[in-house]
């Protein structure tokens, strides 16, 4: 039997490892590689999993693991930064997607329980298929990735009275012998034990064992409360997933989560595999090709529902056309959540065997093709808001708001972004007098400009309307400083379009936009990557004692070089500097054509002129101390002066060159 189970586990491993590997060449998640490893190596294809109980167990233990780490990661704190978002978008996105697709089961005659858990599937998406996306892409702080974000986090919050509901419905079909109400008040006093438990026995239990300083125990503590409370939850009626999530959550708001994190994340990311091995084992390839139009009509069906869904919250939430076209591509796929819940449901048996194959092959298809639809999505809203009819049908949405008037200045400044770039540079302009405009899309970012009393339109500046309505033609200066890439683009493309003589400042989170924005028509690129880099550079330099003038220079030579000068140029390692107390003491480096360069100390005359005392000189690699006044002083060499501030600074132009 140990041989049987070893031998799974290695051909589980090594077809993972092969298929991921395919897979990531597709940039096609890594769980998708998990599931078809399991199609390959289940009784349905190849049959080489010899114990596919023993599997079972294994894929049980990593959804135990899985919804545990989803627990001690929650965090109430940035829930409630985004509220509205999660509360407002989400409900509306479930809640639509949910309707819809339970009328279309019902319509077809499937049971109303069924119906239910039908929905509650197809109205969950899948959080980290969509963010891995959205982060590589450099989209999470737009406004469609913000939305997106806010709504997948209601999914996995309204994803637990889902599962917890499965039970319930399987009751109702008749498979349970207690009343619901019975099993409910257990479920009830099933959570307000963890409550108090979480305010009051957990925090201590876990400060005595970590006051240990040993990580093997507190390893086995948190293995213990996770397993244990899933084991009780199973007892009150509750599933082992709902229980491990209920036990993450019960560390999460301790000072010790992130410990307890770091320890288990390697196991769940093992056993996990399991999981989606186990569900591509399901997979039955021979219904598949056997029902195919069947597959087809409804996986076009659910990605319909998906969208509409996925669109509706941020129309509703008054966003603009692009960022709704945007967030509901992105909520297009059935979520890893939903294999979670049909699992179950097909263990109580509300679900049938053929609908349970047809919803794992829509489920496979969606998640896999949710990369290809994100990176189309993109070129596809900007073809959408440029119809001349859609923007007729929804010109707010499109456009501007009705309400806003036409620019009708000139020579002016406008802000693309209200970020926190875009309300400095506002409040910049307004203190230095110069006239500008703002455009945004987020509407409560114009929602509180307005309140501010900004001059600020809501619109999408990636139109070309908006921006005439803004007075791009007219207007001196724009700035652009948002965070979509892909947006940047356009509308640096627009406005050098529209106004060839516009001066364009472009603001970019990384050093290889740079190229891209000036080849289309940005004057200046500021990369937020290379600024914040320059900045910690020249903390670590003045930690070790280089002066400010020499600091000042390599900055401004940085940026006039087009931040290539890193790249291209080696710099001599500076000197150490002597520390003598009650002095100041300067390391300084004698630049070519400096008017030292090439004279020696006594022709200088610097403790008579100047007031400072050089102390010692290094010259490649060797130290000439105490120089006298023969000393030549050469380019490049590192000379150490002392005296006072006020003396330094005097003596400082004499070690560059004049100009």
């Amino acid at each position: 039997m140990e041989l049987t189970i070893l031998y799974d586990i290695l051909i589980i491993f090594g077809l993972s490892l092969l298929v991921g590997l395919a897979f990531n060449r597709l940039r096609v998640p890594p769980m998708i590689g998990y599931i078809v490893a399991g199609v390959i190596a289940g009784p349905h294809l190849l049959s080489l999993i010899r114990s596919p109980a023993q599997v079972d167990v294994l894929a049980d233990i990593g959804i135990i693991l899985l919804l545990f780490s989803i627990g001690l990661e929650f965090s109430f704190r940035q829930l409630w930064e985004i509220r509205r978002l999660v509360i407002s978008g989400g409900c509306i996105q479930v809640a639509i997607a949910t309707a819809l697709a339970m009328a279309v089961a019902l319509v077809i005659g499937r049971p109303w329980n069924e119906a239910i858990l039908l929905g509650f599937v197809v109205s969950l998406s899948s959080t980290a298929v969509v963010l891995k996306i959205l982060h590589d892409r450099g989209e999470l702080d737009t406004p469609h990735g913000s939305l997106t974000l806010g709504i997948l986090i209601f999914q996995d919050l309204v994803s637990i009275p889902m599962l917890m509901a499965v039970p319930f419905l399987a009751g109702t079909a008749g498979s349970l012998g207690e009343p619901i109400y019975v099993m409910l008040l257990k479920d009830v006093l099933f959570v307000a034990v963890l409550v108090v438990a979480a305010k009051w026995i957990m925090p201590v239990v876990l400060f005595q064992v970590a006051r240990t300083r040993s990580n093997e125990l507190f390893l086995l503590l948190v293995i213990c409360v996770c397993f244990g409370i899933a084991a009780l939850a199973s007892f009150a009626g509750l599933s082992l997933a709902i229980g491990a999530l209920l036990a993450g959550l019960l560390i999460s708001q301790s000072e010790f989560s992130h410990q307890a994190i770091s320890g288990i994340v390697p196991f769940r990311d093992i056993f996990t595999a399991f999981f989606f091995v186990s569900i591509g084992m399901l997979l039955d390839v021979g219904f598949l090709l056997g029902h195919l139009d069947i597959v087809v009509l409804f996986l076009c069906i659910v990605l319909a529902i998906k969208f509409l869904a996925g669109s509706v919250a941020p129309f509703v939430l008054g966003y603009q056309l692009r960022t709704i076209i945007l967030t509901g591509v992105a909520l297009m796929q059935v979520g890893e959540f939903s294999f979670i819940i049909t699992k179950s449901a097909l263990d109580t048996g509300i679900l049938s065997h053929d609908v349970y194959q047809v919803f794992l092959v829509i489920a496979l298809i969606t998640m896999a093709a949710t990369p290809f639809l994100i990176s189309l999505s993109q070129p596809f809203a900007l073809f959408v808001c440029s119809n001349r009819f859609i923007q007729r049908v929804l010109p707010s949405r499109c456009q501007w708001v009705a309400t806003e008037k036409k620019v009708g200045r000139s020579g002016h400044l406008v802000i693309i972004g209200y970020g926190v770039n875009g309300r400095n540079l506002a409040r910049a302009a307004r203190i230095g007098g110069i006239p500008y405009v703002i455009i945004d899309m987020n509407p409560d970012s114009v929602r509180k400009a307005k309140e501010e009393n900004e001059p600020v339109i809501y619109g999408d500046a990636t139109i070309e309307g908006v921006l005439d309505h803004a007075g791009i033609r007219q207007a001196r200066t724009a700035v652009v400083a948002i965070n979509d890439p892909v947006a940047t683009r356009r509308i640096v493309g627009l406005c050098r379009e529209m106004n060839p003589g516009i001066f364009l400042v472009v603001r970019t989170r990384y050093i290889i936009e740079i190229p891209v924005l000036l080849e289309i028509g940005a004057d200046e690129v500021i990369p937020e990557e290379f600024e914040t880099s320059i900045a910690i550079f020249s903390r670590v330099m003045q930690a070790f004692g280089i002066p400010d003038e020499v600091i000042s220079r390599l900055v401004h030579e940085i940026r006039s070089e087009g931040y290539q000068f890193l790249r291209s140029r080696s710099f001599p390692p500076p000197a150490p500097v002597i520390d003598i107390p009650g002095l100041e003491v300067r390391n300084i480096r004698v630049e070519e054509g400096s008017p030292i360069a090439g004279k020696t100390l006594g022709e200088m005359l610097l403790k008579k002129k100047y007031g400072v005392t050089v102390l010692a000189v290094r010259r490649d690699g060797a130290i000439i101390p105490h120089p006298d006044g023969t000393c030549e002083i050469r380019a490049g060499d590192e000379v150490v002066i002392t005296g006072t501030g006020e003396k330094i600074a005097g003596a400082i132009p004499l070690f560059f060159p004049d100009h």
